[in-house]
């Protein structure tokens, strides 16, 4: 059965929790791949509103595995409180339903000071961070530093290993930034709880997936945030701290890349981006906030107001590119009925000149001006639209416009926000020639 990557084609925010929760049912394991609880999943099931952080997005469906993988940066307190939350709506989370890899990353307390001290510190100058110690966990991962979920399992061993680690960042914390430290004690009081919770759920995930593959069942391998906030591939240093691309989906669940047989782009029909950093689509006008309100654009994970804007075909063939997407899910087309006209932003201008491909220089990316094509808007309502054939005629121009100049087919297309509001015009699930 084939295996399907899903990836945000955007600043994040694009819509990949429902889109994974619609194609759950034909996964047999879900898997996250990479960030940490700075990423909000928002589910709508029958009226009611999910939002996971580190959970996949296919805890939902009774017959998924779902399996949080060695790329993710683990903060076992908001673990432990979205088990928790899904018992209180009738969902028992146990080994069988998911998995933590005992090669994740643990976000500690001290990250999360560490966090909130440096943004609070670079004042106007702030990256826009949730503050949720993703990139301090980051850091100390790449530094040999940090703690594994498995080293939660040695009690003994745990005071040894925390004591290094809390000297060079308390330090930071104190002389640096004026805040107060984190103790070793109140670590190990705290990895008692996270012992007892966690440790049943802990497994050698690579290994895992590759016996599913093995036995022919399919996998859904899930991105958190966007390709815009890549690493590698984004508005640097406007982004977060984990590689978002498609590529990461293999060394953050285990796997090689000869096991990815398809790759799904994410995509609002217009753009948002949540905190700082260049947006050079962004409207401010009447049409950003209409895109906003109708929208519903607020942070699952921080409530922050996103900012709203166009779509930008210069974004999005970068996220082709780097991605390698085979194929679109175009989301929340709904949001622009109403409008009596939409833009795409087809390439930008810049001393004079066309430019097609996405900057790496923020400072040329600033002086960028997006040059539109426009588009009559529609006034029907597309919600219990299920056919393509069936949207307003703009609409489908409109959708036909991207697939043109991206050459990459737009095979979903979400037209609200329950998970079956959902055009399919083709499965990725499906085996396909390459």
């Amino acid at each position: 059965m084939p295996n399907v990557v899903c990836v945000g084609a955007q600043w994040g925010d694009e819509g990949k929790g429902k889109l994974v929760d619609h194609l759950s049912p034909q996964a047999d394991l879900v898997v996250r791949f990479q960030g940490g609880s700075n990423a909000g999943h928002t589910l709508v099931v029958d009226g009611e509103t999910t939002i996971l952080h580190l959970i996949p997005s296919g805890i939902l469906h009774e017959g998924t595995l779902n399996l949080i993988g060695p790329g993710v940066v683990v903060d076992p307190d908001v673990l432990i409180r979205e088990i928790n939350g899904l018992k209180e709506k009738g969902l028992q989370v146990t080994r069988d339903r998911l998995r933590v890899s005992e090669r994740a990353s643990v976000i500690l307390p001290i990250h999360k000071a560490l966090d909130l001290a440096r943004e609070k510190s670079r004042g106007a100058d702030a990256i826009g961070t949730t503050g949720r110690g993703i990139g301090p966990a980051y850091e100390d991962r790449v530094s040999r530093a940090g703690l594994r979920m498995l080293d939660l399992l040695d009690a003994d061993a745990l005071p040894e290993r925390l004591g290094p680690l809390l000297k060079e960042r308390n330090f930071l914390l104190k002389e640096l930034y004026s805040c107060p430290p984190v103790e070793v004690e109140e670590i190990v009081g705290q990895a008692v709880e996270w012992r007892e919770q966690l440790a049943p759920l802990l497994d050698d995930v690579g290994v895992t997936i590759d016996r599913a593959l093995r036995d022919n069942r399919s996998v859904l391998f899930e991105g958190a945030q966007g390709t815009l906030l890549d690493v590698d591939h984004g508005t640097y240093p406007f982004v977060t701290s984990s590689t978002t691309v498609a590529g990461g989906a293999c060394a953050g669940a285990g796997i090689g890349p000869t096991r990815i047989d398809h790759v799904l782009g994410i995509s609002k029909a217009y753009a948002t981006r949540v905190g700082g950093g260049p947006f050079p689509t962004e409207d401010e006008g009447p049409a950003g906030q209409h895109l906003g309100n109708v929208g519903a654009e607020f942070g699952a994970t921080t409530g922050r107001k996103r900012r709203c804007g166009w779509l930008d075909l210069v974004v999005l063939r970068h996220s082709v590119r780097v991605n390698g997407l085979t194929s679109l899910a175009l989301l929340k087309l709904d949001v622009l009925t109403g409008l009596p006209e939409v833009k795409i932003c087809t390439e930008y201008r810049h001393d004079g000149a066309a430019l097609h491909e996405f900057p790496a220089s923020l400072t040329k990316l600033e002086a960028c001006e997006p040059v539109y094509q426009s588009f009559p808007g529609w006034s029907e309502s597309v919600a219990k639209v299920r056919k393509f054939e069936d949207l307003p005629d703009a609409a489908q121009n409109y959708v036909r416009f991207i697939e043109e100049r991206l050459e990459v087919p737009a095979e979903l297309i979400g037209v609200g926000p329950e998970r079956d509001a959902v055009i399919e015009r083709a499965n990725p699930f499906k085996v396909r020639s390459r």
